[in-house]
């Protein structure tokens, strides 16, 4: 078996508050491999998005820091690398599409401007070549009039048209990863199929690995084969998508999946009741305690979940969980 494309290995990322300095990611491990789609599923402040700001080396820097682990990419311990060797890599082998294009798109240049400036950076492209290449993109993420739209601005475009322009600039010098932080927020149902079609088209096609940060079960189970569940900094459950899906062992899965409303069998069938998780994620004070920190949301913890930490389990078919009682999950 071939080295995967990117290996994070015992991950441990440090923020200095006010208060202390707290773990907010806490000794995670997971393997991407090339061409491969794998998805980060929790609530918010669970750690996922901190995980792809590791990977980029873009940590909020003097209160940001990597204690300890390493981030393995094509060979590469990218923790150990220098701001330039990270600059190379940052657009050019691994991409993100952040959260909201409005506020990640300059308003003051056109959009074409802004692909071309990244071509120009990275590939070393001409001025002419570079905006060339810039309407290829456009038309390539299937934004109609190519041609004209590249000299728009970004208000001058829908959510869905800007969604589309930042995909453009994140594939424009055909990245080995691309990182998909929440890239439907806000966009309406049919558009959100629209991109999740856009994406998985363009993987096809170009080869790349996607990281999917998401909160949406119906985007992972479109999106990915593999999904990683985040809690509190830490991995609660990796494995495959319909494995997690179809058996979820961790109780924080099994209440994620509860939440998503299922269409009834029939229309006059009786209505469920759509269930919650309980209680909210804790404080950065909690995250590091040698303690399930699910454990104060959890209906089926007992005395252990609350005296130590439990280990992360492995079946022979790759299904990991973090979980006292795990195994005894249905």
């Amino acid at each position: 078996m071939s080295d995967p494309l990117l290996k994070v290995q015992n991950l441990r990322i440090e923020l200095t508050t006010r208060d202390d300095v707290v773990p907010v990611i806490d000794d995670l491990s997971f393997e991407l491999a090339a061409q491969e789609s794998i998805s980060f599923v929790g609530e918010s402040g669970c750690g996922k998005s901190m995980t792809a700001l590791a990977i980029m080396g873009l940590l909020p820097e003097k209160i940001g820091r990597v204690a300890s682990g390493s981030i393995i990419f094509d060979g590469e311990d990218l923790t150990q690398a220098s701001e330039d060797r990270l600059r190379e890599i940052r657009g050019n082998d691994i991409s993100m599409i952040f959260q909201e294009p409005m506020t990640s798109l300059n308003p003051v240049y056109t959009v074409g401007e802004q692909i071309a400036e990244v071509l120009r950076a990275h590939q070393g492209l001409g001025q002419q070549a570079a905006w060339t290449m810039a309407e290829e993109l456009l038309d390539a993420v299937r934004i109609p009039n190519a041609k004209r739209r590249v000299s728009d601005y970004p208000f001058q475009m829908s959510g869905g048209q800007r969604q589309r322009v930042m995909i453009a600039m994140a594939l424009a010098c055909k990245p080995k990863i691309l990182i998909a932080d929440e890239p439907t927020t806000a966009l309406d149902v049919t558009v959100q199929a629209q991109i999740f079609d856009l994406l998985n088209d363009l993987r096809r096609q170009t080869g790349t690995s996607i990281i999917m940060i998401t909160h949406d079960m119906g985007a992972v189970a479109e999106m990915s084969e593999r999904m990683i569940v985040m809690y509190a900094g830490r991995g609660a459950e990796i494995g495959g998508v319909d494995e997690i899906i179809e058996k979820p062992l961790h109780p924080y899965t099994q209440g994620l999946i509860a939440c998503v409303p299922h269409i009834l069998a029939t229309v006059s069938a009786e209505r469920e009741r759509l269930l919650e998780v309980p209680g909210i994620v804790p404080s950065l004070r909690e995250f590091g305690k040698d303690q399930c920190l699910f454990a104060s949301r959890c209906p089926v913890r007992t005395d252990i979940c609350l005296q130590k930490r439990p280990p992360i389990e492995t079946d022979p078919s790759g299904h990991s969980v973090a979980c006292w009682h795990g195994k005894d999950a249905s």
